[in-house]
């Protein structure tokens, strides 16, 4: 068995890449338009995890997505969660659950889909200002 992608739904493919690739930093390795089935296939990874693959499914045809779909969350592993959750907040990412503990946050995408972000490594020192920066929504 060989691990070879997550698949998520979305509803819109500039607004997902912005987010996925803009913002969190994946990079596009490949792309499918599907005419008679109506849908394009994204395939996504980190910089060097290639791997390791979201597939973003976009069809067509109009379909709400309501709560991910029940879907739990996708996880990327960072060098300084710090540094990463500044950067999506100065680029106007809702930051859900601050790294209070400087291990450990969660972001949600356009399809609100949620994402952990996780301190690669041992955990940073606890810092302002996410030490006292509240939830926000939910993850």
């Amino acid at each position: 068995m060989k691990y070879l992608h997550t698949m998520v739904r979305i509803s819109s493919v500039d607004d997902s890449l912005d987010f996925y690739c803009n913002k969190l930093g994946l990079i596009e390795l490949r792309r499918h338009d599907d005419d008679k089935g109506r849908y394009t296939n994204i395939f996504l990874a980190a910089p060097g995890n290639e791997d390791a693959m979201v597939e973003l499914t976009h069809n067509w045809d109009p379909e709400e997505y309501a709560g991910g779909r029940n879907f739990g969350h996708l996880a990327y592993g960072t060098e300084n969660i710090y540094t990463l959750c500044q950067h999506l907040m100065d680029n106007g990412v809702t930051i859900n659950r601050p790294p209070r503990d400087g291990r450990m946050a969660f972001v949600r995408s356009p399809d609100n889909v949620s994402i952990e972000l996780l301190q690669q490594g041992d955990a940073l020192t606890p810092a302002e200002p996410w030490l006292s920066m509240p939830n926000t929504g939910s993850w």
